[in-house]
């Protein structure tokens, strides 16, 4: 029974986390368009922090906890397929934190990326996502 809790739980708060990260880029979109300084400008600031605090942070946190706890619960630490998903949640996670970082920047008001640029960014956590689920339901080694 703990693994089935464990489990629904990792996928429930994966979920809310990957719904974040694809949130977060699009909010840059429209946050880069709205004028520095502009009251418009500032709400974007909040939009963007409060999805980080109230979402982003709490959900990463608690998904990396709950997978751990299964991988060791299933004892997947030495599987191949483990590794490699591991490899691509640590590269989910890098993604997250450079999203924090920018979101520091444009309060910074700090706007280094077009708008293009960060359309093409919000396809990384669907990339990451199907990768991540590859390894996971058809463990290829």
């Amino acid at each position: 029974m703990t693994y089935l809790w464990l489990k629904a739980g990792h996928i429930i708060f994966v979920i809310f986390w990957m719904a974040g990260l694809f949130m977060l880029p699009r909010y840059f979109v429209y946050h880069q368009e709205a004028p520095e300084g502009s009251p418009e400008n500032a709400v974007w600031l909040e939009r963007e922090r409060r999805l980080l605090r109230i979402i982003l942070w709490p959900a990463m946190t608690v998904s990396w906890l709950l997978g751990l706890a299964l991988a060791y619960n299933t004892g997947a630490f030495t599987q191949g397929w483990f590794h490699a998903k591991l490899g691509f949640v640590l590269i989910l996670s890098a993604y997250h934190v450079w999203l924090a970082g920018y979101h520091d920047a444009l309060r910074q008001g700090v706007r280094k990326l077009s708008g293009k640029k960060l359309r093409m960014l919000n396809e990384v956590p669907g990339l990451a996502a199907t990768l991540i689920v590859i390894m996971v339901v058809l463990r290829p080694f």
